[in-house]
């Protein structure tokens, strides 16, 4: 394959491409003027109207519509809008309301689905140029479950190519930005679930998250994202980015919306291998469980290597749990990671799917996940497969014993801040590239602090709990023992509630500039005379 350039590359990724890579089978025009009342409702707000009948489902889609036709040509969140269909969901939702029939809190919500959950009838991607003409025949579990509940498909999001990065930044579509400054990375991979709920492009998205790829864009774009137990939501009919550790998730704006979403995304799944029967849970009413008795620990290895601000940020933070609990303690010591990265290929899942895959269409990948490729096609040993898929067992077998003195954990969701994107482009282009699609054990990886729990399996949610000198929010995470999803919901909202940085907004506008991927070529210098 013929070496690209970065400006090539970004060429390709970029504007070439993500001028079309948005399209709408009932395209809106920009002159259509959303209504900034509605579409900055949260998903809780927009429900109480619907079922006040103060607003219909209609009406709350259109406003959205008319808004990413003039905001999503900057953050690029969105891969393929769905507004016809849409717009068919909302009338016939709205019958209902009128009759009285609301089948959920999501009656009418409009929804955006990461662009690897499987859609019948609409392309579903993986924003990689391998699946740009694939069209699934059926949806996905949590589609099917989605629309039961009377939720709108609004469209698919983008994000880092098949799942394989942190970043965010490599997709046949162009990367999404993040709202809070144009210039810099959503993190990944759900990174336009994170972009387009942050500017305000829906109420509510599905992501996934194997290493961290719901609460690293969460905790970048300024959002609330939780990864629930291992097979507590389906990811059958989800392109998978590692099997074994794939997690399905909602990003919203607050606490109480993800615990809206996962209510009705939950259930066992015969055609999901990873799937698990657990008691249906109303976690909205879990939320709302006084917190004043748990016992928190904040394991000192998550503390490390952290940014001086993002340090100072989350120690704040920490200040505030300690009066609303029985306390912190750093004496919380967690299960290690294993060690090398050879236990994520040796698990082999990742390797499985794609080879097929490349026996049918080739290598026709985006090259940063070409280079992976390289990495995660290295054939592992029967031994070293079945060591790997055994270490991980044990792991989840053992885990919720690190919880028998304390309840939950708490730590910074990442070490960082987000990158801007250029360098970031930098290092996916660079000869110098680690060969591996994960940066799990790179301390300046979003994913550093994330990924240990899609190992353990656990569930753990992100929330802002701050920001720093430059307007950038910074996440906290939350994790508990197996099906602790409730408890960790309601130590969230309980922060929430004594805090208001949920409450912040990027400062879009209709004029704010798209910063360029690469610089500008230089100005020719005049010719001597």
């Amino acid at each position: 394959m013929k070496k690209l350039s970065r400006r090539d590359f970004t060429t390709l990724c970029g504007s070439t491409l993500a001028a079309g890579a948005l399209f709408s089978s009932s395209p809106l025009s920009a002159s259509d003027i959303p209504s900034e009342d509605l579409t900055s409702l949260t998903l809780l707000e927009a429900s109480t109207r619907i079922r006040n009948r103060t607003v219909t489902s209609m009406q709350l889609t259109k406003a959205l519509l008319a808004r990413i036709a003039i905001y999503d040509p900057k953050v690029n969140a969105y891969v393929t809008l769905m507004a016809t269909e849409a717009l068919k969901q909302a009338a016939q939702l709205d019958e209902e309301a009128k009759a009285g029939k609301f089948r959920s809190p999501l009656h009418g919500i409009p929804i955006a689905l990461k662009d690897n959950i499987d859609t019948a009838g609409t392309r579903t991607t993986a924003a990689s140029p391998m699946f740009r003409t694939r069209v699934p025949t059926e949806d996905a579990e949590v589609v099917t479950k989605l629309v039961a509940s009377g939720a709108v498909i609004l469209g698919k999001v983008n994000l880092h190519e098949f799942a394989l990065g942190c970043t965010g930044d490599v997709s046949y579509f162009g990367p999404a930005r993040n709202p809070w400054n144009l210039a810099l990375i959503t993190g990944g991979s759900s990174s336009g679930s994170g972009a387009a709920v942050a500017a305000d492009l829906c109420y509510g998205a599905l992501g996934t998250d194997t290493g961290g790829s719901i609460r690293v864009p969460s905790s970048w774009c300024g959002i609330v994202g939780i990864k629930p137990t291992t097979g507590l939501v389906s990811v059958s009919g989800i392109i998978p980015c590692l099997a074994s550790l794939d997690h399905c998730g909602p990003m919203a704006r607050t606490v109480e919306d993800v615990a809206l979403m996962l209510t009705e995304l939950t259930g066992y799944d015969n055609q999901d291998p990873f799937s698990v029967e657990a008691p249906k849970q109303d976690y909205f009413k879990l939320m709302k469980q006084p917190v004043s008795s748990f016992k928190l620990g904040a394991p000192v290895e998550y503390y490390d290597h952290l940014e001086p601000e993002v340090a100072e940020i989350v120690a704040a933070a920490i200040v505030v749990l300690t009066k609303l609990t029985r306390g912190v303690t750093s004496h919380a010591p967690l299960p290690a990671m294993p060690e090398g990265e050879n236990f994520f290929n040796a698990i082999g899942d990742t390797a499985a799917y794609h080879e097929p895959l490349i026996k049918q269409s080739g290598m026709d990948y985006m090259p940063p996940t070409l280079q992976d490729m390289k990495s995660i096609l290295t054939p592992a040993t029967a031994s070293d497969s079945s060591n790997a898929h055994l270490t991980l067992a044990m792991i989840r077998r053992h885990i919720d014993a690190a919880f028998k003195e304390i309840d939950l954990v708490v730590m910074p969701t990442t070490t960082s801040l987000p990158k801007p994107l250029r360098d970031s482009l930098k290092v996916e282009m660079s000869d110098r590239k680690p060969t591996k699609a994960y940066d799990f054990f790179d301390p300046t990886s979003g994913c550093y602090n994330t990924a240990p729990f899609d190992v353990y399996g656990v569930p753990a949610l992100t929330l802002p709990c701050g920001f720093s000198k430059s307007g950038l929010p910074v996440g906290l995470m939350i994790a508990g023992p197996h099906f602790s999803e409730g408890k960790v919901l309601a130590l969230a909202y309980a922060f929430q509630q004594a805090t208001d940085w949920h409450k912040r907004k990027p400062t879009l506008t209709p004029d704010t500039p798209v910063p360029p991927l690469v610089e500008a070529d230089a100005e020719p210098k005049p010719a001597n005379t």
